[in-house]
């Protein structure tokens, strides 16, 4: 027999069936349309034909096309072509297509269709109920006691299933789904169905309508991240045969779920040929279908066929089930083998990514038994380029799943090209499963702590802390604890308090992580500790910092323990120790959280504020901030979103900086400006101006008696807060209470002391305002006014 072959799409799928299909003795010559760069590559008996991709439009063509070469077998590759009817094309003029009709691919094209389809043949999927009625689904919504996922009905290029947590958020999937349109008309009906939790793993299903033939259960990575967090993708790699899907799971499998789709697709007369794809979660009740495909899944194709015989001809197997024959021929799995795919993207997948960069495969380093698919590739003059999101992939068979992966990723070594992204992790679930059952020592590395990292970040900052020392400490740290003496810092030790206080930083850390600057939320994180001690009239003499994150990368933490001994110095404390706590799964890669603690000590004459000298006709005086300081970051990220502004953007309020720069400038250190007036007590209170803005910070230091006017003309407020306000349009009230408007710190003086304050703050650099005096409170009126504010934007 000497075959032509037509092969429909351009992905990783369609050139891992190119590749098993010319290994067939009975095959001529296979056409790929549009093809990609791999198939391009494959021999002199591959052909791409780029100008007829398989959309509608191109099904006449397609079909003189076919009937030009002599085409004797179709295999379409993707979904829509076979939903828009691609199979009665070439049948309508005789020739064998290995896919559905476009009546058997609803059980892709609708999700609706697909569950009723489950509930009548008994097929185990979740509890769901179809809608095609907003009102009625949003009823529905309001009474289920469980959670929900909603899909919408048709194909929406796999991103057509959300996942709410709560009640407010599955309403407002409804509402993307079937209101906004988000999906198209895939949308116009939507599937509740019950939240299901367990593995999950895939079966494909070669059928003729009546035999068929299960090829090894699939696991895949949908997940852009490593240990399965980030952003959904089409698949960032997969392994067979899950271990699992142990022989007495799938032979339940088999007997629930298989069968009775393939027999009941036949008598609901929709008997179905070519493969069907099954998603299975293995929940505590058992196998349950997630989903049906009605095509081979991608990268689940480029992990499985390698796993077929080299004497299993693929060409014959697909013309044997497109004729409805499948029992004539021999389908054989390699024994005691494993598969790995591992998938190589372009940066910034699967958001936007660049196209056009060179592909370099250098194919002596590609290990025996491992095999290179493109699927966003082009060929041009020659060479490679990507041309998609998810470009290229290393897959490889072995006698164990380990050596399996890793030959996979001597594979991906030797493919190159700019900004390449792929996951490290590939086949960790099976890993993680294996060692448990086999009671196999697992270390602590193993387990995602690098004690041997721990260290070295030690031995790496020991001198930035050092170089916060003070009397009192010699803030050498990797001990257990830190020392103070407070003889030696200066203090009778009978008439001092110590003072403490904790804070972090607050969501401000979420654009520190997103902007890779880390130095600077260092500072935030003493700045907002010791100002709190200040007020109190305490001198900062220690700190210690806690560091949190799911693994720990060693640059990004020195970079902002050398922000914390920085703000230290600022604020002549000692970095006397810390904790830096390593915790996998408690936070996605790149992030980490932080906390820090400050001591200082008082002596009992001068404890501030002084609430009971206090009077009506005392002055306010206002230092300035740099900026937003290290409070109000949600409404801050809030608004940057609603403007669209990326952190790397040019500042609106400051051209010299980007956006992410701005917006990071630290929280200021008052410390070293303040003591020299608390010592000489001539100050009667301080306000830290933190969360609640000037009209909830500035009461907590008053009697309660006792009201603030501040007047916003006596100074001016800066762009930033205008820009936020004007942008986002925050009424005034709420802004007031949420930014410092220009003014970090408040003090309270003696009409008399203020000439001396104010030429104590000059000599330390300080610009003083006055921004506002004490009254007698009138019953029923806030504690503080924020008069002549109204303008600003």
């Amino acid at each position: 027999m000497s075959l032509n072959v037509l092969v429909l799409g351009n992905g990783g799928r369609e050139h891992a069936l190119v590749w098993k299909l010319a290994q067939s003795s009975s095959v001529k010559t296979i056409y790929v349309a549009p093809g990609n760069g791999g198939t391009a590559t494959v021999g002199n008996s591959v052909v791409n034909v780029p100008e007829l991709s398989p959309s509608p439009e191109n099904f006449s063509a397609l079909k003189d096309f076919a009937l030009e070469k002599k085409i004797g077998l179709v295999v379409p590759g993707p979904e829509q072509p076979l939903v828009d009817g691609i199979s009665q094309v070439f049948q309508n003029v005789g020739i064998p297509v290995f896919g559905p009709s476009a009546k058997a691919a609803i059980f892709e094209g609708s999700k609706t269709f697909s569950k009723d389809f489950m509930q009548k043949h008994g097929i185990p999927t979740a509890r769901y109920a179809n809608f095609d009625d907003y009102e009625k689904a949003k009823a529905y919504l309001e009474k289920v006691d469980y959670q929900v996922v909603l899909k919408a009905d048709g194909i929406a290029a796999g991103k057509g299933v959300l996942i709410p947590t709560t009640q407010e958020e599955a309403q407002e999937a409804l509402k993307v789904i079937m209101l906004e349109k988000q999906f198209g008309d895939a949308g116009n009906s939507v599937v509740i169905e019950e939240f299901l939790e367990g593995d999950e793993i895939s079966i494909l299903t070669i059928s003729d309508g009546y035999s068929y033939f299960n090829l090894p259960p699939a696991q895949d990575h949908k997940r852009i991240g490593e240990n399965d967090t980030g952003l959904n993708t089409g698949g960032m790699g997969a392994y067979a045969p899950a271990p699992v899907a142990t022989p007495k799971l799938l032979e339940q499998i088999d007997r629930d779920v298989i069968k009775p789709s393939i027999d009941g697709m036949r008598k609901d007369k929709l008997p179905f040929v070519g493969v069907l794809f099954t998603g299975i979660i293995l929940t505590k009740d058992g196998p349950k279908v997630l989903e049906y495909n009605v095509r081979f899944g991608d990268p689940e194709t480029q992990t499985v066929l390698p796993l077929l015989t080299e004497d299993t001809d693929l060409a014959e197997v697909f013309l044997a089930a497109a004729e409805h024959r499948l029992d004539s021929v021999e389908i054989k799995i390699k024994e005691n083998c494993f598969a790995t795919t591992v998938v190589l993207a372009a940066g910034g997948y699967p958001e936007s990514y660049q196209k056009g960069e060179e592909i370099t495969v250098d194919s002596s380093k590609v290990p025996e038994n491992a095999f290179v698919f493109h699927a966003g590739t082009k060929s041009e003059s020659g060479k490679v380029y990507t041309n998609g999101g998810r470009v290229i992939a290393s897959s490889a068979v072995a006698p164990t799943l380990k050596e399996a992966v890793d030959k996979a990723y001597q594979g991906v070594e030797a493919i190159q090209f700019n900004n390449r992204y792929f996951r490290k992790d590939i086949a960790h679930r099976a890993f993680k499963s294996s060692a448990a059952a086999a009671g196999k020592s697992i270390t602590y590395a193993e387990a995602g702590v690098s004690v041997d990292n721990g260290n070295l970040l030690v031995e790496k900052i020991k001198a930035t802390v050092k170089s916060t020392s003070r009397p009192g400490t010699d803030s050498d740290i990797g001990g257990f604890g830190g020392l103070f003496d407070l003889k030696a810092a200066g203090y009778n030790t009978d008439e001092t308090l110590l003072v403490a206080a904790t804070d972090g930083v607050g969501t401000k850390l979420m654009i520190a992580q997103e902007t890779n600057i880390h130095d600077t939320v260092g500072i935030d994180l003493v700045a907002m500790n010791v100002n709190d001690l200040v007020v109190q009239g305490a001198e900062p003499l220690l700190f210690l910092d806690y560091f949190a994150t799911g693994a720990l990368d060693i640059k990004v933490a020195s970079d902002f323990v050398s922000g914390v001994a920085d703000g230290c110095i600022q604020a002549g404390c000692a970095l006397v120790g810390g904790e830096t706590s390593e915790m996998p799964g408690m936070y996605p890669p790149g992030h980490y959280d932080t906390n820090g603690t400050a001591v200082g000590a008082v002596n009992k004459n001068q404890i501030l504020p002084k609430i009971e000298e206090m009077a009506a006709g005392d002055v306010i005086l206002g230092l300035t901030s740099d900026g937003v300081h290290s409070n109000g970051f949600s409404l801050v990220r809030k608004i940057i979103e609603h403007t669209g502004l990326p952190w790397d953007a040019e500042c609106p309020w400051d051209a010299s900086k980007t956006l992410g720069e701005a917006i990071l400038v630290p929280t200021r250190i008052y410390v070293k400006q303040l003591l020299p007036s608390i010592k000489e007590q001539l100050l009667l209170g301080l306000a830290h101006i933190t969360g609640g803005g000037l009209v909830e910070n500035i009461p907590r230091a008053l009697p309660k008696h006792l009201q603030a006017k501040i007047d916003m003309s006596a100074w001016e407020v800066p762009e930033v807060f205008r820009w936020f306000g004007k942008a986002g349009n925050v009424p005034l009230e709420d802004i007031l209470k949420t930014f410092n408007m220009g003014i970090g710190m408040v003090l309270v003086v003696k009409k008399e002391n203020v000439t001396r304050v104010t030429e104590l703050l000059n000599q330390s650099g300080e610009t003083v305002y006055e921004i506002g005096a004490l009254f007698e409170k009138p019953s029923n009126e806030p504690r503080c006014v924020v008069n002549n504010a109204t303008g600003l934007y």
